[in-house]
């Protein structure tokens, strides 16, 4: 599973797109780990459970199958997204990437699209506006 968002979040979990959002709507720094490079996938919170309902409902395939999304985000990008949706004043600082973070989490979907019959539904960008409306409320 990658790295899970949408409505219902804890506000402080320490994941990226929570910590984004909250840094944004307090027009608090953003802080980027890493060069720009650094990616992440996220996946919908709708669209995992689909594909968790699916996987709970199939008796084929005994083993993991990769639940998530495969179209990766660079932080920075993330970052402008959310910048823009909320319109906040925050600024981007860099800080440098702890020794234990990947830059690239990609996961294969390749048995969850052939066995599943899953992918990943929801726009990204809609369902970022969804979180920060969830985050707003």
């Amino acid at each position: 599973v990658c790295n899970t968002y949408g409505p219902g979040m804890t506000f402080n979990d320490g994941r990226v797109m929570s910590n984004y959002i909250l840094q944004a709507l307090n027009n608090g720094t953003i802080t980027i780990y890493g060069e720009v490079k650094q990616t992440r996938s996220f996946c919908y919170v709708s669209d995992l459970i689909k594909g968790l309902v699916g996987m709970m409902n199939q008796t084929d395939h005994v083993g993991p199958i990769n639940i998530g999304n495969d179209e990766e985000v660079s932080m920075l990008e993330l970052a402008h997204l959310i910048l823009d949706k909320t319109r906040s004043r925050s600024r981007i600082e860099f800080k440098v990437l702890p020794q234990d973070d990947p830059t690239r989490r990609k996961p294969d979907l390749t048995l969850a699209r052939n066995i599943l019959k899953w992918c990943p539904e929801t726009d990204f960008d809609l369902g970022v506006s969804k979180t920060i409306q969830s985050f707003k409320d």
